[in-house]
């Protein structure tokens, strides 16, 4: 509660440091961004510790979904900066002559993030490249269920960054519906759906924007492949989006998978296969999976397990750990669809598999459900692709693999509908904390008298014409040539 108390002075202190005008100079941004990648590098074995002790992670895992992808962040900002800090010019139509007109890119000012805690490092410090490098004073509010990352945080970016222009404020529930009290220039948030209404709900009373990512189900559909290549593949590849991402709890992990009927039978079998060559046949031994983040999470799973309807769906694993929090690799086929692990987020380790007549009934599976942060489509079908990008709505779409768009820079990361909105990641990280601002300078060298009262048929003629850029017709009514309607 101390720090609730002393919150205000704090946030006076980032204001005025975002009032100075130092967080708008490249060489502040610049300072910032490197001091990230330092804090990446010489703390790197101190952040896999702590994702250990949190979430169970493999440090290898944690470099490639955090640290990893992190360091590409920053060195991409870094590289980009002076591209992405330029004004751009924008065209004018001729009758504005002698006029120019440019895209000025500023910085919001103070911006809350509020991160999650299942990438407790990469969703955290995600956003906050962006914000940085586009010239903004930040509070970074970690996830309070990741205690060791949220610890860590909170002890090494005031060594590494500029403690009076970015803040890490730690706590749980009231510490975050005090900052959301607060007035902030942005607010981006990552969670669930139901906190993702809190934020909204908060934000409007001061008509702050938001940019919120949630997730929800993310489907897989997967099509028959003949080649024993192409089936190695895409198995690997669907696994890897299910039990190598956070043991499932990623909001783009895949949720459920959909696919033909006749092809159920073979698919089973190739998952089962590959599940114990990828996690082993412990695979809480081989440490190749994480762990549940909590107690409270456990045993949310664990009831979706309970119920009878569901339990006799498990065709692989259903093994649970309570002690240590485990929950091995789970594949079910044609649970109901009105339990709730086919109506709620699973977020872990259960993978439901749902036949169909045929694959492109898929397309009106998804299509009767919220919109997903992510569709993964696993097909040779050019047309079945071209179906889904035209008759589907989603974040993103990846065609034969999954949770890999995560890491591309050049495309943005977003959610539509129930799944989120706004984006982020490369430049669109820097778009989302940046106002574009309209800059348009005129010369009084001329003057478009018609603009100006009183009116007539004449100047009501005239300005047709130039709103129609037809600047011939213009000149015939100038003239006289062209009688006025």
């Amino acid at each position: 509660m101390a720090e609730i108390e002393n919150l205000e002075p704090d946030l006076e202190e980032l204001r005025e440091s975002y009032r100075s005008g130092k967080t708008k100079e490249a060489s502040w941004r610049k300072s910032q961004l490197k001091g990230l990648l330092t804090l990446l590098k010489e703390q790197e074995k101190d952040i896999f510790k702590a994702l250990e002790q949190d979430l169970g992670k493999h440090y290898a895992e944690s470099y490639r979904d955090e640290v990893g992808t992190l360091t590409k962040s920053v060195n991409l900002a870094l590289s980009s900066l002076k591209d992405w800090m330029s004004s751009r010019k924008a065209k004018l139509p001729i009758a504005t002559f002698p006029s120019t007109a440019e895209v000025f890119p500023e910085p919001l000012g103070l911006v809350l993030i509020i991160s999650s805690w299942n990438f407790p490092f990469g969703l955290s410090l995600e956003p906050v490249i962006g914000a940085i490098a586009a010239g903004n004073s930040v509070v970074l509010k970690p996830s309070e269920l990741a205690p060791a990352s949220s610890s860590l945080l909170a002890k090494t970016i005031p060594t590494y960054l500029d403690k009076k222009a970015v803040k890490v404020i730690e706590g749980g529930a009231a510490v975050g519906e005090h900052l959301l009290r607060c007035k902030w220039d942005k607010i981006f948030f990552t969670g669930n759906p139901r906190v993702g209404r809190v934020v909204m709900t908060a934000a409007a009373n001061h008509l702050t924007p938001v940019t919120l990512e949630l997730g929800g189900k993310c489907p897989a559909i997967f099509d028959s492949f003949s080649s024993s290549w192409d089936k190695e593949m895409v198995i690997k590849r669907v696994l890897g989006g299910k039990f190598g991402a956070c043991a499932g709890q990623a909001c783009i992990a895949i949720d459920y998978i959909l696919v033909q009927e006749g092809f159920a039978p073979t698919l089973l079998e190739l998952l089962r296969n590959m599940t114990k060559k990828m996690f082993g046949e412990n695979p809480r031994e081989t440490k190749s999976m994480a762990r549940i983040i909590n107690k409270k999470h456990f045993l949310r799973l664990k009831n979706i397990l309970d119920d009878p309807s569901v339990q006799s769906c498990i065709v692989h694993g259903g093994g649970v750990d309570e002690d240590n929090l485990f929950i091995e690799p789970t594949i079910l086929m044609n649970p109901p669809l009105k339990a709730s692990i086919m109506t709620d987020e699973i977020f872990g380790p259960l993978l439901p598999i749902i036949t169909l007549k045929k694959i492109e009934d898929s397309i009106e599976f998804i299509n009767s459900r919220p919109k997903a942060l992510a569709i993964y489509v696993f097909t040779k079908n050019e047309t079945l692709k071209r179906r889904i990008i035209s008759e589907t709505s989603s974040g993103s779409v990846t065609f034969n693999d999954a949770i890999i768009q995560y890491a591309a820079d050049t495309i943005p990361f977003g959610g539509v509908g129930e799944s989120g909105f706004g984006r982020y990641h490369g430049k669109f990280s820097f778009d989302t904390f940046t106002h574009e601002k309209a800059i348009l300078r005129r010369s009084l060298l001329t003057e478009f008298w018609f603009r100006f009262p009183p009116w007539n048929d004449f100047k009501l003629a005239l300005t047709k014409s130039a709103y129609r850029f037809d600047y011939f017709e213009f000149l015939l009514v100038l003239l006289g040539l062209k009688k006025n309607s």
